[in-house]
């Protein structure tokens, strides 16, 4: 098969988690672009319905559904949804995320108090853990059920981070173990669904624009202080992420599994601009 015939999603199905906007949209449109039936789902509806309609205006096969990636019983229903409304599901983005809240550093330099460990909300670290980890298992436990019950290859993508590699101290915490949590369970997840033809793997983002905590990276003191320390003097927007998606979601990516595809700009070399 010619290189570029074996990145053709035409004709297979997607759904993406928090898709309504920042990076599951750049996946959702990606998948769209290709040629793939997508499902934008995310606790934002109306976001949602606002994507997805875009899409369909464009030519594309798009669809929204509402889903809290921590409602187990509404993912399940989600999912059954997709597989009726397509026939199946081929792609599966765990993806949607929150952002934790502020990290021990501040931006501008200094100590942040509030992001001390002493000091962080327990409430926050909770809810972090709860969407940024348990919620990408219920994502991908789900997909696992419905592409086994279909019979054939299937390709799982999670987002991880750089985060869960080296320490970002301006990020909250438990972002940290949040992410690094992702990335052992696509490993432990590729290992047992290799059986059955389904690939697992993660996207480690480091900084891109998106609007994660209100879109922070969109302050200009935020953003001075990630371009100043990324060894490619620049934090990314979110279309970059498109080719890497579509390269896992696709044959393209039939002999790679396990494994988590840095897009960081360098910053896990070690984490600062020399």
């Amino acid at each position: 098969m010619k290189a570029l015939e074996q990145f053709d999603i035409k004709g297979r199905s997607a759904i993406v988690t928090g898709a309504a906007s920042g990076i599951g949209l750049c996946y959702a449109e990606a998948m769209a672009e290709a040629g793939a039936g997508v499902t934008l789902t995310d606790i934002d509806i109306e976001g949602a319905e606002r994507e997805a309609k875009r899409l369909r205006d464009e030519g594309y096969d798009a669809r929204a559904a509402k889903l809290d990636v921590v409602d187990r019983e509404t993912m399940t229903k989600v999912f059954d949804e997709h597989v009726a409304h397509y026939g199946g599901l081929d792609i599966a983005f765990a993806n949607a995320g929150i952002d934790p809240g502020a990290g021990f550093a501040a931006p501008e330099g200094g100590r942040n108090p509030e992001g001390q460990v002493d000091a962080y909300n327990p409430a926050a670290w909770d809810r972090c853990i709860a969407i940024n980890l348990t919620g990408v298992y219920n994502t991908m436990r789900e997909a696992a059920r419905v592409m086994k019950a279909g019979g054939k290859p299937g390709s799982i993508i999670a987002t991880s981070s750089n985060a869960g590699l080296v320490v970002e101290p301006i990020v909250g915490m438990p972002y940290h173990p949040a992410k690094a949590g992702v990335t052992h369970m696509v490993h432990y997840l590729a290992m047992e669904l290799a059986e059955y033809r389904i690939r697992v793997n993660s996207i480690a983002p480091g900084p891109f624009v998106t609007n994660i905590g209100g879109g922070w990276l969109q302050d200009p003191v935020v953003r001075e202080a990630w371009d100043s320390v990324v060894p490619l003097g620049r934090i990314a927007e979110t279309d970059q992420m498109k080719p890497l998606a579509l390269y896992l979601a696709s044959d393209a990516s039939n002999y790679c599994t396990g494994s988590q595809m840095l897009i960081d700009g360098g910053m896990a070399l070690g984490g600062f601009k020399q």
